[in-house]
């Protein structure tokens, strides 16, 4: 069963250009093994989150093994260094 990983953050203060940034880096979430696909942007409605993340995974195991892998502890690491406000995250089976 594949699953479905979905990320809202919003920030304390955030650039223009560091979102973009963010998101950029986001895209190399997609390179960890067991990640079918990978997909973020910029809200286009940004009072409630800056930024919306979709990542597919093969199955649970998967999931597990995406949280430590060093390019996801890397942007967790430059969204700590942007400075996060809330970030909510829901997994579900698809």
């Amino acid at each position: 069963m594949m699953i479905e990983h979905i990320v809202l953050v919003k920030f304390k203060e955030a650039s223009e250009g560091q979102l973009n940034e963010i998101v950029e880096r986001l895209a190399n979430l997609k390179d960890i093994p067991g990640v079918i696909a990978a997909q973020a942007g910029i809200s286009m409605k940004r009072d409630h989150y800056d930024i919306g993340l979709t990542v597919r995974f093969e199955d649970e195991e998967s999931l597990k093994n995406y949280g430590p892998h060093p390019i996801h502890q890397g942007v967790v690491a430059y969204l700590t260094e942007v400075g996060v406000k809330d970030l909510k995250v829901v997994d579900f089976e698809i």
